[in-house]
């Protein structure tokens, strides 16, 4: 094999080698990315569900009608 062929293989080799290695840090951060969200997104759902327990044991007495309340100018 030519040194000038086998120079220019080494040199492919070496740049792929290179990014290999930077996906390689980029998925491990996008997996860390994700996993973090899919934290907050549980976090969010079971506020959610307890904002939508509170809301539906509301008694009627706690419901009120926008109607029944004076205007801020009186």
């Amino acid at each position: 094999m030519p040194a000038q062929l086998r120079m220019d293989s080494n040199t492919r080799i070496t740049e792929l080698e290179i990014k290999l290695s930077f996906a390689e840090d980029l998925m491990e951060e996008l997996n860390r990315v994700v996993a973090s969200q899919q934290e907050q997104i549980g976090l969010l759902q079971a506020q959610i569900h307890l904002l939508f327990q509170q809301v539906r044991h509301m008694s009627p007495a706690e419901k009120t009608d926008p109607r029944d309340d004076i205007p801020p100018h009186y």
